[in-house]
């Protein structure tokens, strides 16, 4: 993430110019700034559309339809879990009642601490080996409530 020290406008500035002669920059421009500062503040749309040459609603309309991009920060970790079919039929939606439970949360939001971000995930990939979860980078099969559990209780301990 950005150091506080680079003010928005000087790290979209920065962003803009490392894709500006690439063929349409906006996905990597939007990509960019997450990965710099966590999320896409929505103070940074019309500075986007500006450098682009675009206007706001074509920033928002692309920012607000792919689940990727955040407009608020996310927690420490990320967690994801698998709505597709293959989970679906192989216990998810239990899975998904007993995390929401466990985190006192629902997709999209992020506890109170800001330790966890609950998202949904279209498909991780990963079908025979069903129910999946991501958490951060790492994704793991055959997901239990009581897997779950552990895999928490390993988080909670890392201190983030």
């Amino acid at each position: 993430m950005q150091s506080s020290a680079f003010s928005l406008a000087e790290t979209i500035g920065a962003v803009v110019q490392e894709h500006i002669g690439r063929v349409g920059p906006l996905m990597l421009v939007l990509h960019a700034v997450q990965e710099r500062l966590g999320y896409v503040p929505s103070a940074a749309i019309p500075m986007i559309a500006s450098a682009l040459s675009l206007s706001r609603a074509e920033v928002h309309g692309v920012m607000h339809f792919y689940h990727d991009f955040r407009a608020e920060p996310a927690g420490n970790h990320i967690i994801q879990l698998c709505r597709a079919e293959a989970c679906q039929a192989m216990g998810a939606r239990a899975l998904e009642a007993h995390v929401r439970g466990k985190l006192g949360i629902t997709f999209g939001e992020t506890t109170p601490d800001g330790r966890f971000t609950l998202d949904p995930v279209y498909c991780l990939g990963n079908c025979a080996c069903a129910p999946t979860v991501r958490i951060d980078d790492d994704i793991h099969a055959r997901v239990t409530p009581q897997r779950f559990d552990e895999l928490l209780a390993d988080l909670q301990g890392d201190g983030r």
